[in-house]
């Protein structure tokens, strides 16, 4: 039996061989859980370490990717423009060129009136010269007549009269024949005109009287055409004015002109035509289509004869333009088309940054969590190296203790220990 004193109360107990023994086995006991201990916080350190490495590979992962997608949206981007702009500049160039074509078009349609008003003009001094002829004849016929009955003649005033009447009668002649009628009115004239070509020439035409009086007033006739599809060709708005409707005051073909506009706006018709008597002297209105559009919009003057002229050139020269007004329309609608892909592209691209900042802020915050979780677990890894550096000194304590030491100033545990160690030799 040996005695032993303990450290912390002072007090003695004796302990056999198997119980010293068995406190050699409890330190050495101790000792192996540090040691234990140790080596799980190692690993534990480890594994820290193994997700701190992982989190900063996925991090840079991250980052590569978004970096890739923004230099990918980048070059779709640039792509996506170069294409417009290289459409927009096919399209406008499109649009000039038909443009051209179009103004062709009017110079070879006023270049085909022109020639047209000049053949009539022709045929109109060829039928002036003869009407001049027929006059100059009826001077000689008259002279003669004078000269014959002259000496039958008793006075000046049966000369007068005879003279007024008889110049009477010539312009009479001279007006029915120019415009071929007979016992007619001068509307009455015009539609049997067309009526005798409507069967041959104008079978997809329109042209009855206006009775649509809402406005507050009404032109005389209407003409409208449209092709195989009912699409317009042309719309002609007609006023008839003969000498005789006007015979309280003598009227002017230009005081007609303003009505005659309104009533062409209000039928949203395209030309105004006003077939006139009026003014039957003026060499103006005598020299054929009188185009008269520096005052109004696409409106002419004309006497009777040419009233079925005027409509044939007119609706000729709306016959070859209608084909570039086609492609023109269809050129609008694909600039419309283009137009409504840009503004997708621009709600895409909206909508694409709108997500794309969205998805930024997330990742913003997600890395600073990430950093927040960084800082927390370098302090966790300061206080784990601070354990360490502590468990270290512990174990090198525990290592360095001995018997010798325990015992050194302790003379009662020396001599125990001594005597153990003799009594075992």
């Amino acid at each position: 039996m040996n005695e032993i004193i303990c450290p912390t109360c002072k007090k003695a107990f004796k302990v056999d061989e198997a119980g010293f023994a068995d406190i050699l086995k409890q330190v050495r006991d101790h000792q192996f859980e540090e040691e234990l201990e140790k080596r799980l916080t190692l690993a534990e350190k480890e594994k820290e370490n193994a997700v701190k490495l992982a989190e900063a590979n996925l991090k840079n992962s991250l980052q590569a990717d978004f970096a890739k997608k923004d230099i990918e949206i980048a070059n779709l981007k640039a792509k996506n423009e170069v294409e417009l702009a290289e459409k927009l500049a096919k399209k406008e160039s499109d649009i000039s060129e038909l443009q051209s074509k179009i103004d062709i078009a009017e110079i070879d349609k006023k270049l085909t009136v022109t020639e047209a008003v000049n053949k009539i003009e022709k045929e109109r001094d060829v039928i002036a010269n003869n009407l001049k002829n027929k006059e100059t004849e009826n001077q000689l016929l008259e002279k003669q007549l004078i000269e014959k009955f002259s000496a039958e003649l008793k006075t000046k005033d049966d000369i007068i009269k005879m003279k007024d009447e008889e110049i009477a009668l010539r312009k009479d002649m001279k007006l029915k024949l120019s415009t071929k009628m007979i016992g007619e009115t001068l509307e009455q004239h015009c539609e049997t005109e067309f009526n005798k070509l409507r069967a041959t020439a104008f079978q997809q035409s329109y042209f009855e009287k206006d009775n649509d009086s809402k406005s507050g007033s009404k032109g005389d006739y209407v003409y409208r055409e449209t092709d195989e599809n009912g699409n317009e060709i042309i719309s002609i708005m007609f006023e008839m004015k003969n000498e005789g409707d006007e015979t309280a005051t003598k009227k002017r073909n230009e005081d007609f002109f303003k009505e005659l506009d309104k009533d062409r706006i209000e039928k949203k018709c395209e030309y105004a035509v006003l077939v006139s008597l009026i003014e039957a002297e003026s060499e103006y209105y005598n020299t054929g289509i009188v185009d008269v559009s520096h005052k109004y919009t696409k409106m002419y003057v004309v006497r009777p004869q040419f009233f079925i002229p005027i409509i044939t050139l007119l609706r000729n020269a709306a016959m070859n333009s209608m084909k570039y007004k086609a492609e023109l329309t269809s050129i609008r609608n694909q600039n419309i088309d283009i137009t409504n892909f840009e503004d997708n592209i621009n709600n895409f691209k909206e909508g694409f940054a709108k997500n794309y900042e969205l998805a930024s802020r997330k990742f913003k915050t997600a890395i600073d969590e990430i950093d927040k979780t960084i800082d927390h677990l370098q302090k966790t890894k300061d206080a784990l190296l601070s354990s360490e550096n502590n468990l270290r000194l512990a174990n090198n304590k525990a290592e360095d203790l001995t018997i010798k030491k325990l015992t050194r100033g302790n003379p009662t545990m020396t001599a125990k220990f001594d005597a153990l160690l003799d009594k075992s030799i």
